[in-house]
């Protein structure tokens, strides 16, 4: 049953004289009612007190009268859809020799239907073309157009390896598009749209949206298309193991596959941030995406535009965070900056001078909060720009210049040929305060020739609970090269001697460099 209002100048007066008690009730009813901004009633009655007369009231009415009320998102809706299109492509993928699909298809070997299976037949009921050894597969995502000549942005891994390109725009109309660059490391896609030269196009927002702020997500999710949720920005600087370049403003407006690339508005119509992945056990949304933060697609649009592709800056180093275990190490009042674990050979930061150890600080002046911000940062500025490095040497500040490097597209990987195949560990000497066995390096096959090895991990210890394991190389103890077990417990002597808490060690793993701040074991 609907519940419809009441007019309360109707209702007959059975009492004449109300008592003060529920007048006082009724005052404080309407109130509330008004500060939610619904119309109040005066009372019929000629008796009752004049509630709303008083200057009082008054002044509180116009206060709340000034107070923004939601009105829906209508206006923004239809002012910024046009702008966003439908994206299809088709993908030429190669198949194995051995799949043929003989074992999933119905029908008796040899027969028409079964060649017409094996022909057209595509994976979970889709179709896909099949033939020469290939299968036409398709995708479908969204983009927004950028400007009215037809350029677009989307995702990259939406049109990465497409044959075909395909978008709908809002209009319920379909062109052809090129793919004009790609950028695989922060997911974007620069795609030109062919056969207008009129399209409605979205502004990139100039400033970051704050936590909390609205945004509109709009996009082609499970191909429906032209669908738009809403919500609001529940975090920012999000780390989703991407890529260094993780910097995604997290949302909680419903996105579904089919929403990648798609445009995340706030009020104003500006886009800022491009949805590109969302969290989810059930493969649909539960209230957790992450969108690509507008500034970053600015950089990045603007150079697929020019030349295709994107250079970044490069100083040559592996950095990892500065834990607050490593800056009580490391004598840092905070756990800051970007600690270098291994500068590259013949790469900036090594012909600079860099080492294993340095913490670098700041760039140009800027403060470097973690080894995320550093990657972002360099990479940001141009191949062959000049740049001042704070760095934290040995407990000591110095300035470094030098001239950046380009980012390599690939990382080659660099294997160990000091010898041969390494064989089991065999027993080296215990180290009793860490919970490690070591043996020189020189002593083991395929370990190198500088550090110790560890050969055997107590479960229970703190080596263990930071990650040690069999094989790794032990290079450096509180600063200090080890090449013996003797070396490492004059290290952890002295660091004890210093009242240190933790060792700071540099540890070769798997061919890459890093450093651990063990917990020393009191006695």
């Amino acid at each position: 049953m609907t519940e419809r209002p009441t007019d309360l100048s109707s209702i007959p007066s059975r009492q004449p004289r109300r008592s003060l008690l529920a007048a006082r009730k009724f005052a404080l009813m309407a109130s509330v009612v008004a500060g939610l901004g619904v119309a109040g009633y005066g009372l019929g009655a000629s008796n009752a007190p004049a509630l709303f007369s008083t200057p009082a009231h008054a002044q509180v009415n116009n206060e709340v009268s000034k107070v923004a009320q939601p009105i829906g998102f209508a206006d923004i809706v239809e002012r910024v859809k046009p702008s966003v299109i439908s994206v299809k492509v088709n993908i030429n993928e190669k198949l194995a020799k051995d799949d043929s699909n003989d074992e999933d298809s119905p029908f008796q070997p040899g027969s028409p239907m079964e060649r017409f299976f094996r022909r057209f037949g595509g994976q979970d009921g889709f179709p896909g073309l099949r033939g020469n050894g290939r299968r036409m597969i398709t995708g479908q995502g969204s983009g927004f157009f950028i400007s009215a000549d037809g350029y677009a942005v989307t995702n990259n891994h939406v049109v990465d390896g497409a044959s075909k390109v395909e978008v709908t725009t809002d209009d319920g109309k379909t062109y052809t598009a090129k793919v004009i660059g790609t950028d695989q490391r922060t997911d974007l896609a620069l795609i030109k749209v062919e056969g207008g030269s009129n399209f409605p196009f979205a502004k990139l927002a100039e400033g970051k949206p704050r936590i909390g702020d609205w945004v509109l997500a709009v996009g082609n999710p499970f191909g429906l298309g032209g669908t738009v949720t809403a919500g609001i920005v529940s975090a920012m600087g999000r780390d989703i193991g991407n890529g260094p370049y993780d910097d995604f403003i997290q949302i909680d407006a419903p996105v579904n596959k089919g929403n990648s690339g798609g445009p995340a508005f706030n009020v104003a119509g500006d886009v800022v941030g491009v949805n590109t992945a969302i969290y989810s056990p059930s493969g649909g949304s539960v209230g957790i995406a992450f969108s690509i933060p507008a500034a970053t697609v600015k950089s990045v649009v603007a150079q697929l535009k020019d030349t295709g592709s994107v250079s970044r800056g490069w100083i040559g180093v592996q950095i990892q965070p500065v834990t607050q275990d490593i800056a009580d190490s490391l004598g840092m009042k905070k756990a800051e900056g970007a600690l270098v674990a291994e500068p590259q050979a013949n790469g900036p930061a090594a012909k600079a001078g860099i080492e294993s150890g340095d913490v670098i600080t700041q760039v140009n002046g800027e403060p470097v909060k973690d080894a995320r911000e550093l990657a972002r940062t360099i990479g940001g500025i141009a191949p062959g720009t000049a740049v001042k490095l704070n760095v934290l040497h040995k407990g000591q500040e110095k300035t470094i210049e030098l001239t950046l490097g380009k980012l390599p597209n690939t990382v080659e990987a660099k294997a160990d040929n000091d010898n041969g195949d390494s064989g089991k560990l065999s027993r080296g000497t215990d180290v009793p305060k860490l919970g490690l066995t070591v043996a020189p390096a020189n002593s083991v096959a395929g370990a190198g020739k500088e550090g110790v090895v560890v050969t055997e991990v107590d479960p229970k210890s703190a080596a263990a609970e930071r990650g040690f394991k069999e094989g790794d190389v032990i290079l450096e103890v509180a600063g200090k090269g080890v090449n013996s077990a003797g070396d490492v417990r004059e290290a952890i002597a002295a660091a004890h001697n210093d009242n240190k808490n933790s060792v700071l060690m540099r540890v070769k793993s798997g061919g890459q460099s890093r450093f651990v701040a063990v917990p020393l074991a009191k006695g």
